[in-house]
């Protein structure tokens, strides 16, 4: 599945999901355009490390997710924009009733209302290549919902809602969009709770992972941020050219319940 020759912006991606979809991306021969809030050394640094691994071009662009302004200079300069992915997001756990009003506004500008910003941008510099990929990363509470996850169950249903007008939008043209589901992956953030999470309910890692934190997830274990960058890659292929304005789960079976 090369996709050398195609640059993809993914927001987002100096960790986690996103570093790892860039990852698989870059392995795939794409150009590679890093993101987030930061402008750090080590965040170049990432970037260079993924052009000397893989032999591509790969650059870090601090752009604010929170800001239209800044998502869609993102895209600007870039230059290029052959494959979109929009990864960015963040996370407040509190009942509706306490949930703080700036906490909200956060999540939905920086979940939600970047994806509509960055794929705007994006759309233009698609059709004038003749050719374009949006995915977006929404989540399993993209298709259910928790309790206290307001904002980013409605973030992520946004994101799966937009995903299928930009597909309808662009049904005719060679431009596919679809959103990728994740239930919990195992990224530095998740791995960083486990001890607390041992410590809370007296359990050892195992027995905390596999009926705490994994107690939604049937298959009781995590997907890999490598397991998303190769759904990724595949939705990005020439094999998925007909797929578009879908979802696909990678969650261990969580929406099959």
């Amino acid at each position: 599945m090369s996709l050398a020759g195609k640059t993809a912006v993914i927001t987002g991606s100096n960790s986690g999901i996103g570093l790892g979809v860039a990852i698989e991306l870059a392995r795939s021969g794409a150009d590679v355009v890093l993101n987030s809030f930061t402008d750090r050394d080590e965040d170049h640094a990432i970037a260079a490390k993924i052009a000397e691994d893989h032999g591509v071009n790969a650059r870090y662009i601090a752009a604010d997710m929170s800001s239209a302004t800044d998502c869609r200079a993102l895209i600007e300069k870039a230059g290029r924009c052959d494959i979109l992915v929009n990864n960015a997001g963040i996370q407040h756990v509190e009942a509706i009733d306490k949930f703080p009003i700036e906490k909200w506004d956060a999540i939905i500008a920086i979940n939600l209302s970047s994806v509509f910003h960055t794929t705007a941008a994006a759309l233009p510099t698609m059709r004038e290549a003749g050719w374009g990929r949006v995915v977006n990363i929404a989540s399993a509470h993209g298709l259910t919902a928790s309790p206290f996850k307001g904002a980013y169950v409605a973030a992520k249903h946004g994101v799966v809602g937009f995903t299928k007008t930009t597909a309808l939008e662009t049904a005719e043209e060679p431009i596919t969009c679809n959103a990728i589901c994740p239930g919990y992956v195992l990224t530095p953030l998740i791995e960083a709770q486990i001890p607390d999470q041992m410590a809370a309910h007296n359990m050892d890692r195992d027995t905390v992972v596999r009926e705490v934190m994994l107690e939604r997830q049937p298959s009781r274990e995590f997907a890999t941020v490598e397991q998303l960058g190769g759904t990724a890659v595949f939705l990005c292929s020439d094999a998925a050219a007909q797929i578009t304005g879908t979802t696909i789960s990678v969650d261990g079976g969580w929406t099959a319940l």
